[in-house]
């Protein structure tokens, strides 16, 4: 299982003295170049302060996804199948050393490394939780891909939650890799789920993956 998650606004600077190794990061030989040229584009940035992107990422689903106080086990399946789509670096895991940075992501610059660096990660079930802003840069395999959407009822009617979607993907990110069994499909983790969340299961249509909708 994949999960595919986005950066936050919301970021700490961190205060250790590692300076960035971008050999060192995930994917490094598909995405050295353009995190080069994303970075040089940005001099003011400080390059010799990183900490892991658990970290440095400190908005509201990373508040709610609480990587810090997961169990040891809980951890290591976040670090195998969490994956951040990022604007400075284009893919990260949790446990990628990253400095502080602030600035929009520019699809042309990612999207045809991505599509290679990520290419085979697409094979089993995927869960989409990054926003539309990220999604662009890479596109999974529509058939295996389930997209987490976050609504509220008003009179009866779906409405979508904006903002606060953010908490509630957090947390289902946060459910799947607190349980040691992996769903393989969508269905699987839809069952998986509803143990937890009120949601229900959308079927694709035509070329849109499956989707997964939570009503909070």
């Amino acid at each position: 299982m994949l999960i595919l998650l986005p950066p936050s606004e919301g970021k700490n600077e961190p205060s250790r003295t590692k300076k960035l190794n971008l050999k060192a990061l995930s994917f490094a030989s598909d995405l050295t170049a353009p995190r080069e040229r994303a970075l040089a584009k940005h001099k003011s940035l400080d390059l010799n302060k990183c900490d892991i992107a658990a970290k440095v990422y400190s908005g509201v689903l990373y508040h709610a996804l609480d990587y810090a106080n997961l169990s040891p086990s809980a951890k290591k399946r976040a670090d195998k199948s969490i994956l951040i789509i990022s604007a400075a670096f284009g893919a990260l895991r949790l446990t990628d050393f990253i400095p502080y940075y602030k600035f929009k992501i520019e699809p042309k610059l990612w999207k045809a490394s991505l599509e290679t660096a990520l290419s085979d990660l697409d094979s089993g079930l995927v869960v989409d939780m990054r926003s539309s802003t990220y999604s662009t840069v890479w596109t999974p395999e529509p058939s295996n891909t389930v997209g987490i959407r976050v609504f509220t009822k008003v009179n009866g009617q779906k409405k979508v939650i904006t903002h606060m979607s953010k908490k509630y993907r957090g947390e289902v990110a946060r459910y799947l890799v607190s349980h040691s069994s992996s769903p393989k499909n969508p269905q699987e983790l839809f069952h998986l789920l509803k143990k937890e969340f009120s949601c229900s299961l959308v079927k694709p249509i035509g070329k849109k993956s499956w989707f997964i909708d939570l009503i909070v």
